[in-house]
């Protein structure tokens, strides 16, 4: 499959070392137009253009994988529909539900599919979550615990993260990962109750809590951060069972069932990339961008990032 990729910054970088070891894929042309971006055309050895409809003109492209900022997924979704290719943006799809609506109908009328790279649905970790849920091998989920905290990114180029206009901000940008698991697992809650906190002068809030309550009696607590401190990144979770408890942290995936039985899940990655952002090694993106393509080929929506998920998911943070 012939990939034009759109955003050559860290993301696209990251996508770009991973179609390389993705069989039968080639990234056949760019589009970017900064420096950055036809410095590093240059070294991967790709045409470089200035607009999605000029590379489809002079490339021959299956597929258009969007890794520019997020105030422009809307813009440069619809402009790859129109010219008929599969799309995959990176997450979040847009700021608001109406322009998602509007991009996955934009889609479906061109009869092509729209795929947004929640990654974490990829990981081995989440992965395992899946299979404990839906088996029920801990009987029916009680309660949830989601953390994902961070120093503030001040690595941002341009400061464009820290406007609400083109990031959404926090929960757009952080906190979207770890809801996006919540719905898959567990359904769009019927209602959230939140709080948030930022130090005096901040043009954002900088912590967020949320309480996520179902009428079944079901909840899920999360925390997201951009703390004004040099925190190391952290991300883990726990999932309370009726027989058992999921936690995933420092120590990896490990069940601790009511009869005494521990289980540390395995979760080694088989094969990893350089992704060259602050991940390090991964198989998550391989792994997405693999089954990505697959559905592609077969003009097939993911079952991983389905429509719905993704509008439940930006109806909610859309809310907050």
């Amino acid at each position: 499959m012939r990939i034009l990729l759109v955003g050559l910054g860290g993301m696209g970088a990251c996508h770009y070392k991973n179609y390389q070891h993705i069989e039968g894929a080639q990234v056949a042309a760019a589009v970017g137009r900064t420096e950055q971006d036809r410095a590093a055309a240059e070294v991967w050895g790709v045409p470089i253009y200035g607009t999605i409809a000029e590379a489809c003109a002079h490339a021959d492209v299956d597929l258009v994988d969007i890794c520019a900022p997020t105030f422009l997924h809307k813009q440069l979704v619809l402009e790859a529909v129109a010219q008929g290719k599969h799309v995959i943006t990176e997450k979040p799809i847009a700021l608001s539900l109406a322009d998602a609506k509007e991009m996955y109908a934009a889609a479906e009328e061109k009869g092509v599919q729209l795929y947004v790279a929640q990654v974490l649905q990829f990981t081995r970790e989440v992965g395992v979550l899946r299979d404990v849920v839906r088996s029920r091998r801990y009987g029916k989920p009680l309660d949830a615990c989601f953390e994902r905290l961070t120093a503030c990114p001040k690595w941002t180029q341009g400061g464009w993260l820290f406007d609400k206009s083109k990031s959404g901000l926090l929960p757009f940008d952080l906190h979207i990962h770890d809801l996006d698991v919540i719905v898959s697992m567990f359904g769009k809650p019927d209602d959230v109750i939140f709080t948030e906190c930022a130090g005096e002068g901040k043009a954002y809030s900088e912590q967020y809590r949320f309480l996520y309550v179902w009428h079944s009696g079901f909840n899920v607590c999360a925390e997201a951060a951009w703390f004004n401190a040099a925190i190391p990144f952290t991300a883990r979770w726990r999932v309370y069972f009726e027989h058992g408890m999921l936690v995933c942290d420092h120590n990896g995936v490990t069940g601790y069932s009511a009869d005494g039985e521990v289980t540390q899940y395995d979760i080694a990655e088989e094969v990893t990339v350089d992704c060259g952002i602050n991940l390090g090694r991964s198989g998550w993106f391989l792994r997405e961008l693999s089954h990505l393509l697959e559905c592609a080929q077969k003009n097939e929506p993911s079952p991983y990032v389905p429509k719905q998920q993704i509008l439940d998911v930006l109806e909610i943070i859309e809310k907050i």
